[in-house]
């Protein structure tokens, strides 16, 4: 609360009661009433309602009536004047170990101990004799700001240059210059005036509030550079770890990046909690400092502000946040990845063992052909060569899928899968070229009352070479019996051109030989080449076919 009024003679100025109440308004805050004329009735009036509401205070009032006020006794003016003094600006003074039972001025008295505590030649025990040299003034200033005042000097100039340097230095800080250094530099200064102005420098100057939420003179130098040490700390980490955040290249093998991922965990879970806590200690200690930094006792270099450290701070969170929004699809991808060649490593091992499995039972069923008995096994072969070929179909779906992905693993597996056909297919051959002949074998073990009429009986010539030219002649199986009997059609497509091959060959060795060499014993006759054309028949027929 503002108001626009002049005092010009203490004792006249108040007698109306209306300045007084004013004074009163400002110190308190509260609007007070007031009887608006001017007879010696209505100044009595204002005057009382000015006592009545420092005794509601609880302001002690000693021999103070409205009529002195109204009268002008100096005495009982200046009293007032004092009292409220004492009670607006000294009465608020906290001191950390103070007694209930202190008095405004003994706690002031208490403050000024413990400010000027540790100072060569300076005792403080009263607020009269002890301020005259002006040391006491200086001792005060330079606890809240040593950059102003130089002690060493203080010892060794006189009395009046330390009181006017010390109210010359107190007026640039605020406090309102209330002495003068020639009424100071006596033997007893009054000590309501000392207290009055040491009381301006209390207000003025940074204080511990009460509860203890704030830090004295004498620890600020050891919380200011706590302070700048944890700064220090703090933003070149936060800097170092924001690059770090921002590295968006991660390794595509699946432990790697597993272990990436739990460092970031790790992180996240640990690290950037503890450096939270370090932050918000470093908040903590600027509410401590802020009000000694607004003084001037502190000098906040650019770029130690806590808002310094949390826009430094946002842009680490942001950068996590970007990071953990990349790594977490990578890691999930590059698992289902593992999982595809899991999968694929399971299924070559279980194709294998189906090959495996096959040759055993395609090298049984050659012992059997061996020992002139038939194959016996070959539905069982042909089931193990299918079940490979679904097997290897899947295995290539998958791995198309990790080809796609540019899955890290990708050569290792696709060399399985790839030996894995090869050897199907060197087995197909093997098992089309055992189960040809033994097709072969079972026609000419075969009874004549099991073959079929594709299989020619050549007729005798003569009927002593009856018996001894009886033969057979097969005839080679056909392209779709050999795909029935196959697990693809390419494999059909070879057996076809395998059994042909290999019919052509029998016939040309073996049968035709034989039709050539006996038509040929009959030469030089009509009835001779007739007889070797239908003895011939059976191979061109079977040619033709």
């Amino acid at each position: 609360m503002k108001v626009r009024k002049h005092i010009n003679d203490l004792y006249e100025d108040l007698r109306d009661g209306h300045n007084l109440i004013s004074l009163l308004e400002v110190l308190s805050g509260i609007k007070l009433p007031r009887e608006k004329g001017r007879m010696r009735f209505h100044r009595l009036q204002n005057v009382q309602i000015a006592l009545d509401f420092l005794k509601q205070r609880q302001v002690k009032l000693v021999n103070i009536r409205n009529d002195d006020i109204t009268d002008g006794n100096p005495k009982l003016t200046l009293g007032l004047i004092w009292t409220i003094i004492l009670h607006f600006q000294i009465s608020d003074i906290y001191i950390s170990g103070e007694s209930g039972d202190m008095s405004a001025k003994e706690k002031l008295l208490l403050w000024t101990q413990k400010v000027t505590a540790g100072y060569t030649g300076i005792k403080c025990t009263n607020f009269s004799s002890c301020w005259s040299d002006g040391k006491m003034f200086n001792a005060l200033i330079h606890r809240y700001r040593p950059d102003l005042v130089d002690m060493e000097r203080v010892q060794i100039q006189s009395n009046r240059e330390n009181l006017e340097q010390a109210f010359e230095v107190a007026e640039r800080l605020g406090v309102t210059r209330l002495l003068d250094a020639e009424d100071v530099d006596v033997p007893s200064p009054d000590e309501k005036s000392v207290i009055t102005y040491v009381s301006s420098i209390y207000d003025a100057f940074p204080k511990v509030p009460e509860g203890g939420e704030g830090i004295s003179a004498t620890e600020v130098d050891s919380r200011w550079q706590e302070y700048q040490s944890r700064v220090d700390s703090l933003i070149p980490w936060i800097k170092q770890h924001t690059i770090l955040m921002s590295d968006k290249s991660f390794p595509q093998n699946p432990v790697e990046l597993k272990a990436l991922y739990n460092q970031y965990i790790h992180f996240k879970e640990t690290e950037i909690l503890a450096k939270e806590r370090e932050k918000g200690r470093i908040e903590e200690l600027y509410k401590l400092l802020e009000v000694w930094i607004e003084f001037g006792r502190i000098k906040l270099p650019q770029g130690y502000h806590p808002n310094d450290v949390e826009e430094e701070w946002g842009k680490l969170i942001i950068e996590m946040l970007e990071r953990e929004k990349s790594l977490r699809p990578a890691v999930e991808r590059l698992e289902l990845l593992l999982q595809i060649a899991n999968k694929i490593q399971n299924g070559a091992l279980n194709c294998e063992e189906k090959l495996t499995l096959a040759k055993n039972t395609l090298q049984a069923d050659a012992a059997h052909l061996e020992s002139g008995q038939p194959v016996q096994c070959e539905s069982d072969v042909i089931m193990y060569i299918q079940e490979c070929e679904g097997l290897i179909r899947q295995l290539q779906v998958d791995l198309q899928i990790l080809r796609d992905e540019n899955y890290y693993q990708l050569e290792e597996l696709a060399f399985r899968v790839m030996r894995l056909q090869d050897e199907l297919v060197t087995l197909r051959l093997e098992c089309t070229n055992l189960y040809r002949k033994g097709h072969f074998t079972s026609l000419e073990l075969a009874p004549p009352s099991t073959l079929t009429t594709t299989h020619l009986k050549a007729e005798p010539l003569t009927k002593g070479t009856h018996s001894s030219s009886t033969s057979w002649f097969r005839k080679p199986m056909t392209r779709a019996e050999l795909v029935s009997i196959s697990s693809s059609e390419d494999e059909g497509n070879l057996r076809f051109v395998y059994e042909l091959l290999s019919w052509v060959e029998e016939m040309q060795v073996g049968v035709c030989s034989k039709c050539l060499s006996s038509a040929f014993r009959f030469t030089g006759s009509s009835s001779s080449s007739k007889g070797a054309r239908l003895l011939y028949a059976p191979c061109v027929n079977s040619l033709n076919y």
